[in-house]
């Protein structure tokens, strides 16, 4: 028989198949030895307690053969022969699985990206790094993979309703990402690990009759009679299609406005801004896992903080233990910082986003002149203000934390992850007053819950601010279609209906399944 239960183990046991086994036979009350194997379905750390423990939901397989986990891989048909053809503008994870859920649908797809290929972008991202050089087409936001390639390659969703988070995650390890992200409570496939399965996917679509071409960056669209016809590249080729796929990612500024310029109806959109903190890794372990040393058989530890402050939420996102943190700029005199983890996560420090959510009365003032794009521009402000008091060549304003609340300038920096430097600075005088006020007393709150969160050991970088799109593309509720103009999917993290690679990835499937249903039925 095969029996679903959950059972909880020391780390170093969680680790020991035998172990697993022998706590399995236990909990059924069944012989050590009928215990043929099991499959992991869910993995989690438990450290609620004084001792941490591993809490696995496991089908044990008891007295009949282990035949081990099965994965259907999903066949992909050739469409070089297709008479139907969509555009799908963007290869981030919305570009990249809307792409091959047309194949699967017989609709030939040709990806436009305005970025280079997942490998070329590496030697941006070192001029950037090193010497303060930006490439506004080729960075941590821009190129194949979007910004997900480049920054930790988290898997966790909370949009369980928006699709099917099991096929994304199947889909990943048929193109070559480990099992262990099927049932890991938090997955994550890591930097150093994504370029191969992005790679892995283009070569998909391709193998199947579909394009991929980078250096193809939307400039203009071609409308007629309230319906796209096609779109212009900056080398000025035209691309014409059955429909046209919008995913470009939160950050294509350049693509809101454009639709604002040909009054197609956008709307702005809240979103969140604050800082990215380090702390030393060693740290977070301590107050994590309640003992002086993290054990070897537990991963580096993670946190989640959230707290209300002057009726507004302040939260942690994009958690990266072990990580590095990163200019995610995309233009030359702005400041954008963001975090990363390689798959081992054994970088000495943790970083992450602490951000304060921006409502419509906080850019009430810039509507009057910039309408729907106020949230963008209210954005970019604050970038440019975070670049002049880093100093150039994307050096970050910081300070440390207890001096943060104090509104002192730090007289000493400690080391931290960020490779272009940081540069002591008063962040008051960078934030908007109520991002400041709001992180001011929430570091304090953290500091309570979190016993020896708060302290000077720990880094505040200026600033974090694209967590999300500050622009929504609105779109029909069942056929997606922009209300306004027909042929047109907006899709994806810029389209504002998506936070992370899985949900986008949902997303551009569900794109491309509204595109199957217009296109097959005409």
């Amino acid at each position: 028989m095969q029996q679903q239960i959950t059972i909880s183990l020391a780390p170093h046991e969680a680790h020991s198949a035998d172990a697993v086994k022998a706590q399995i036979s236990q909990c059924l009350a069944v012989d050590p030895l009928s215990v043929s194997g099991f499959i992991t379905l869910k993995s989690s750390i438990d450290s609620r307690g004084r001792q941490t423990k591993i809490r696995l939901s496991v089908n044990a397989f008891v007295n009949e053969p282990f035949t081990g986990r099965e994965i259907e891989n999903i066949t992909f048909p050739d469409v070089s022969g297709s008479d139907k053809k969509a555009i799908v503008i963007g290869a981030g994870p919305a570009g990249l699985f809307a792409a091959l859920k047309l194949i699967e649908k017989g609709i030939r797809p040709i990806l436009l990206e305005r970025g280079k290929d997942v490998r070329s972008r590496r030697r941006d991202l070192a001029l950037l790094n090193k010497e303060g050089i930006i490439n506004p087409e080729s960075n941590y936001c821009f190129g194949e993979g979007g910004a997900g390639a480049y920054s930790d390659g988290k898997l966790y969703t909370r949009s369980k309703k928006r699709g099917d988070v099991n096929r994304i995650l199947n889909l990943f390890v048929q193109f070559g990402a480990q099992e262990n992200i099927l049932y890991d409570a938090h997955p994550h496939i890591g930097t150093n690990k994504l370029p191969h399965i992005i790679t892995a996917m283009r070569k998909q679509i391709i193998d199947c009759g579909g394009e991929v071409l980078f250096e193809k960056k939307l400039t203009d669209l071609v409308i007629k009679n309230n319906t796209l016809s096609a779109v212009i590249a900056n080398d000025g080729e035209r691309f014409e299609a059955d429909a046209f796929i919008l995913a470009t990612g939160h950050s294509a500024r350049d693509v809101f406005m454009l639709l604002h310029k040909n009054k197609i109806l956008i709307e702005s959109k809240p979103f969140a801004m604050g800082v990215r903190i380090e702390h030393p890794q060693r740290l977070i372990d301590s107050i994590q896992y309640h003992c002086p040393v993290r054990g070897e058989y537990l991963p580096p530890a993670a946190y989640s903080v959230v707290e209300q402050i002057n009726d507004r939420g302040v939260f942690s996102f994009c958690m990266c233990p072990g990580g590095i943190i990163a200019p995610a700029s995309t233009n030359p005199d702005e400041l954008v910082v963001n975090g990363w983890s390689p798959s081992k996560r054994n970088n000495p420090f943790a970083n992450s986003g602490i951000v304060v959510s921006v409502e419509d009365k906080d850019i009430a003032p810039l509507k009057k002149n910039h309408g729907p794009l106020a949230a963008m521009y209210f954005q970019q402000m604050v970038e440019q203000k975070a670049f002049k008091a880093g100093g150039g060549l994307f050096v970050a304003p910081a300070q440390r934390m207890a001096d943060f609340t104090r509104r002192q300038r730090s007289t000493s920096l400690p080391d931290c992850s960020y490779l272009p430097g940081v540069r002591s600075a008063l962040l008051h005088e960078v934030l908007p007053p109520f991002i400041y006020s709001s992180l001011q007393k929430a570091f304090l709150q953290f500091g309570k819950k979190m016993k020896g969160y708060y302290t000077n050991e720990a880094l505040v970088l200026a600033t974090e601010s694209r967590t999300s799109s500050p622009v929504r593309i609105p779109r029909d509720s069942v056929t997606l279609q922009h209300p306004q103009v027909r042929r047109l999917y907006p899709c994806g993290e810029g389209a504002g209906y998506a936070g992370g690679i899985v949900s986008a990835a949902m997303d551009g499937e569900k794109a491309a399944d509204a595109v199957s249903r217009f296109v097959l039925n005409q």
